[in-house]
C-alpha cells in the first residue's frame, strides 16, 4: 500500500509527475522533505461561528497536531462541515448525510494514513463515523466534551435538560419573563456539548464503548486540561494506526456494535442514537435488529444516574470513572474481545480501574436507577415498524394508558393550535403530530417533544403521553413515543388517526394500537390525502428522493453498503 503524499495521486496519466507536482506545491506551505516523508495523519477541523459545542476546536487541532508530530507524523489539518442543533434550519438531521457525504469524499480524495475525527453537536460524530465506516483510511474520534454547569439562585443548571424545564416552568407561569432571561445566560456556561445524557453525550460515550476513541475520551470536559491531553494522547495513537491499517469497518465487529447497544441501555441514553446506530449498521451492510434492542433493553439496567433519566452532570459522569468504569459494571453482557481502533481490545479498556470511589453517579449492579434499559421498542397498528420510547425518562403512571388522540397535522399545525382552548384538550388525552419524519417535516426534527398546552401546565401537569413520526432531543423528557415507522408522509397508519380516536399505549407489552377495527383502517389508509409534491432541486430534491425511514437510520439509500455477513 502507498503512503504519505504518494498515497491518491491525482490523475495526470503520469504519476511521477503527479507527486512532483504535490511535493511543489505543499513546500509552497514551507514543508522540508522530512517532513513530507512522514506518515500523514488528516485532522478535520469543524470549527465555527455558528457552533458553541465545537469552540473549543482550534485548541483540540493544536493539542493533536502536538501528539501527531512528537510521534513522527505529519499533521494535515483540513476544513469540513459543522452542523450545530440550535443552529440548523429545518434541522440539524436533514444535514446529517450530507456531512458524511462531504467528510467521507474529503477523507478519501486527499493522502492521508490515518485521520482523527473531531466532533460533538449532535449529529457531527454520527456523520464522522458514517462516512468512516464507508472509507478505508483508519480513523479515531476526538469528541470535543461536555460543557461546565452553571448555577442559578444555588440551583446547578445544565443545557440543555434544564433548558426544557425552565421553559415549561416559564409556560406555566412559574418563573416570570425576566427570570427566565436571567437563567437563559446561565444554562450554556461554556463551550462544549450538552452536559447532561443528550444525545452529544451519548454518540461521544458510544464510540468509546465501541473502540472509536481513547478510554475517559467520551465525558471529560470541554474545558480541562485533561481534554487536551487527550486530544494529543489522539494524535500520538493516529501515527500508530498508520501502521496496523485497522479500518471502522473492522473494527465496528457484531461484537462490537452490539456493545453499543448494551452501553446505550445502560447509559439511559438518547433515542437519537437508535437512529445513528442504525444509519452506521447500514454503512456496514447490517441491518439494526430493533426486536434485540428491545431485548438487550429487558436484560440491561439503567446504571448512570444522570439526567434526563437521573439527576446528575457529565462532570460527575467523568468523575466516578466514565465509560470504562460502566463497561465494568456490564463485562457480563459485554463481548470484551472486541477490538479497538487504536490497539488492544475493550478488555483493555475495563482492565485498569482504579477502586470504585462514587456510587452514586455510576450505579453497582445491585443499585440500577432502573432494573431494565433506558429505551424500549413498540409495535402494533400504528408501528408497523416499529417506535421507540425512552421509558427510563418517562412517568411510570402513564406507561400503560389510553386515551383520546387530539391531532396535529405537521409541526407548523402544533406550534398555531396547541394552547387553542376549543381544543379542549385534558389531562388524559393523547396528544399526535405526524407529518414530523423524515420527509414530511423533511428532516425528522426534534418535535417530538411536544410542549404542554398551556391551561394544563398552569394546572401542574407536567407529562402526557405524546406520540409522533418525529425525533426528541436526548436531554429531552417524559411519556414520549418517537420514531413511529413508516412515517404518516411514506403511507404510515399514523396518518389514519383521527381527533377522537382512542389509543393505547403499553409498554410493559410493547404495544402501541389505534383503537379501532382492521376495516376501519384498510378503509382510511386507501384514502389518504397526497404526499405535497417534491422539492424541486438541490439538496432538498436529493434528501426527499433517496431518505430511508428511522428503522434504517435516514441514511440515503446509495450510501448503504450491500448486506454481508
Amino acid at each position: 500500500m502507498t503512503r504519505g503524499l504518494r498515497r491518491r495521486l491525482t490523475s495526470y496519466g503520469d504519476q511521477d509527475f503527479s507527486l512532483f507536482l504535490r511535493k511543489a506545491f505543499i513546500k509552497a506551505m514551507g514543508y522540508s522533505d522530512d517532513a513530507l516523508d512522514r506518515p500523514i495523519v488528516g485532522i478535520t477541523n469543524t470549527y465555527s461561528d455558528y457552533n458553541p459545542c465545537h469552540g473549543n476546536v482550534p485548541q483540540l487541532i493544536e493539542a493533536a497536531k502536538r501528539g501527531v508530530m512528537l510521534a513522527g507524523g505529519m499533521p494535515m489539518v483540513f476544513p469540513t462541515m459543522s452542523i450545530h442543533e440550535s443552529f440548523a434550519s429545518p434541522t440539524s438531521m436533514f444535514l446529517r448525510n450530507l456531512m458524511a457525504m462531504e467528510t467521507e469524499e474529503m477523507v478519501r480524495a486527499q493522502p492521508m494514513d490515518s485521520v482523527i475525527l473531531i466532533g460533538g453537536c449532535d449529529k457531527t460524530i454520527p456523520a464522522q463515523v458514517m462516512a468512516a465506516a464507508s472509507s478505508e483510511v483508519p480513523a479515531i474520534v476526538l469528541p470535543t466534551g461536555p460543557m461546565d454547569t452553571g448555577n442559578h439562585r444555588g440551583e446547578r443548571l445544565g443545557a440543555c435538560t434544564d433548558c426544557r424545564r425552565v421553559w415549561a416552568q416559564y409556560r406555566a407561569e412559574q418563573i416570570d419573563g425576566d427570570e427566565a432571561s436571567e437563567i437563559n445566560g446561565k444554562l450554556a456556561s461554556s463551550v462544549g456539548t450538552c452536559t447532561v445524557m443528550g444525545t452529544a453525550s451519548t454518540m461521544a460515550a458510544l464510540m468509546e464503548a465501541m473502540g472509536l476513541t481513547l478510554p475517559m475520551a467520551g465525558s471529560a470536559a470541554a474545558t480541562s486540561s485533561e481534554r487536551m491531553r487527550l486530544a494529543e494522547e489522539t494524535g500520538r495513537a493516529a501515527v500508530a494506526m498508520t501502521e496496523t491499517g485497522l479500518t471502522t469497518a473492522e473494527v465496528l465487529t457484531s461484537a462490537a456494535l452490539r456493545n453499543g447497544l448494551v452501553t446505550l441501555q445502560a447509559l439511559g441514553g438518547s433515542t437519537n442514537a437508535v437512529v445513528h446506530l442504525a444509519a452506521i449498521y447500514g454503512r456496514l451492510g447490517k441491518k439494526l435488529d430493533m426486536a434485540e434492542l428491545d431485548t438487550i433493553g429487558r436484560q440491561v439496567p439503567v446504571l448512570v444516574d444522570l439526567k434526563p433519566s437521573g439527576t446528575g452532570y457529565m462532570r460527575e459522569f467523568h468523575a466516578a470513572g466514565g465509560v470504562p468504569r460502566l463497561l465494568s459494571e456490564l463485562t457480563d453482557l459485554l463481548d470484551l474481545s472486541a477490538p479497538r481502533a487504536f490497539g488492544g481490545t475493550l478488555a483493555d479498556t475495563v482492565g485498569t480501574l482504579p477502586q470504585r470511589h462514587e456510587d452514586q453517579i455510576i450505579r453497582p449492579r445491585s443499585q440500577p436507577i432502573s432494573s431494565s434499559g433506558a429505551i424500549a421498542v413498540l409495535s402494533g397498528n400504528l408501528a408497523p415498524r416499529g417506535a421507540v420510547i425512552k421509558h427510563s425518562a418517562a412517568d411510570l403512571r402513564l406507561l400503560t394508558h389510553e386515551g383520546r388522540a387530539v391531532v396535529f397535522d405537521s409541526v407548523k399545525d402544533m406550534a398555531e393550535r396547541l394552547d387553542d382552548p376549543s381544543l379542549a384538550i385534558k389531562a388524559e388525552d393523547v396528544l399526535v403530530l405526524r407529518n414530523a419524519g423524515p420527509k414530511g417535516a423533511p428532516g425528522m426534527p426534534e418535535a417530538g417533544y411536544i410542549p404542554i398546552p398551556r391551561h394544563l401546565a398552569r394546572q401542574g401537569i407536567k407529562d402526557m403521553v405524546r406520540l409522533s413520526d418525529a425525533r426528541m432531543s436526548g436531554t429531552a423528557f417524559g411519556t414520549i413515543v418517537l420514531h413511529i415507522t413508516p412515517e404518516s408522509a411514506d403511507g404510515g397508519p399514523l396518518a389514519a388517526v383521527r381527533t377522537g380516536d382512542r389509543i393505547r399505549l403499553d409498554v410493559p407489552s410493547r404495544r402501541l394500537d389505534l383503537l379501532i377495527s382492521a376495516e376501519e383502517l384498510i378503509a382510511r389508509m386507501a384514502n389518504l390525502p397526497p404526499p405535497p409534491p417534491a422539492p424541486e432541486r438541490g439538496y432538498a430534491r436529493l434528501y426527499d428522493q433517496h431518505v430511508t425511514q428511522a428503522d434504517d437510520g435516514l441514511d440515503f439509500d446509495f450510501l448503504m453498503a450491500g448486506p454481508h455477513d
